[in-house]
């Protein structure tokens, strides 16, 4: 498999510098030799361009969301390089920086595939907008602006209106969630599964239910969107929102197996490994080692 290695050092949804340095981080400690000797052919198309954002220039655009005005220029380019690796027969793999940048992923993955669906594997929600976000960090919205819930600058990035429809988006992992985020799950009937839900029915129970929704919905193709806060910060803790009582990283590998076993997932993100908060490079091991395995399967 031909796969396209897009960095997106952004920091500017969390407002908590380090996140930025995740892509060279990773390189530096081996991350496209760990890809080649899985057998792909790897082309690593470097770094997006994140615009410098002062703090004078933090009123731009929505005053009640920061940095919006970069962050839509970041998602919009990303979201074009997306749409091109696939049209180019190529696996694009995201590395970043924070989970804002999904919204971009996602878009050109919805630009070029009407019957795709969002796997998202987070201990957060990313389902607040302007209106109930408590911090106005964009991180905490991409996924209901995909859905074209929240500000129209960033529900329109990359096309007007809604990416992908909310009964193809699949939560997972979530323990952290704001007041205004559950009322749009039960508003939206979205399928969630929180880590109470995991701890009850095992993770393989949980992959198995989505991949019978999957069928069920006709869904084709399968953008996977994975925050390495989704693991227990006890074998995570190099990430700027850690909340205890996540995945290990055993679950976290039978969970992808599974969901890689479909032959749907057309794309892929790793976010927001923070090598500033790492300790003894452990989340930065366990960031390749995810890479290694997911590369391996593909």
């Amino acid at each position: 498999m031909k796969i396209n290695v897009i960095g997106v050092p952004l920091h500017l949804g969390c407002d908590c510098m380090g996140v930025e340095r995740a892509p060279n981080y990773l390189r530096e400690r081996g991350l496209v030799g760990i890809i080649r000797r899985n057998g792909h052919r790897v082309f690593d198309l470097g770094n997006l361009y994140v615009p410098p954002v002062s703090e004078e220039d933090r009123p731009a655009g929505d005053d009640s969301l920061k940095n919006l005005d970069a962050i839509v220029e970041v998602n919009n380019n990303l979201a074009e390089l997306v749409y091109d690796t696939l049209r180019g027969g190529a696996f694009p793999l995201v590395i970043g920086g924070d989970h804002s940048l999904g919204l971009g992923s996602a878009s050109g993955v919805g630009k070029c595939y009407d019957d795709f669906g969002v796997i998202w594997l987070d201990a957060h929600g990313d389902l607040n907008t302007a209106e109930t976000s408590p911090s106005g960090n964009i991180h905490g919205m991409p996924l209901s602006a995909l859905m074209g819930m929240g500000s129209r600058e960033l529900v329109n990035v990359y096309g007007e209106g809604f990416k992908v429809h909310p009964e193809n988006v699949f939560l997972v992992g979530a323990r952290s969630l704001d007041e205004g985020e559950i009322t749009l799950i039960y508003r939206e009937n979205l399928s969630v599964y929180p880590m109470k839900t995991i701890r009850e029915n095992d993770i393989d129970a949980v992959a198995g239910d989505i991949k019978r929704k999957i069928k069920e919905r006709k869904i084709r193709n399968v953008h996977f969107s994975i925050d390495i806060d989704c693991l227990d910060p006890a074998y995570a803790p190099g990430t700027g929102t850690p909340v205890r009582g996540g995945l290990t990283p055993t679950e976290c590998k039978r969970f992808i197996d599974s969901i890689l076993s479909t032959n749907l997932v057309k794309s892929m993100d790793i976010v927001e490994l923070n090598p500033s908060l790492d300790i003894d490079d452990r989340t930065t091991r366990l960031c390749l080692e995810l890479i290694d395995y997911v590369t391996n399967r593909i």
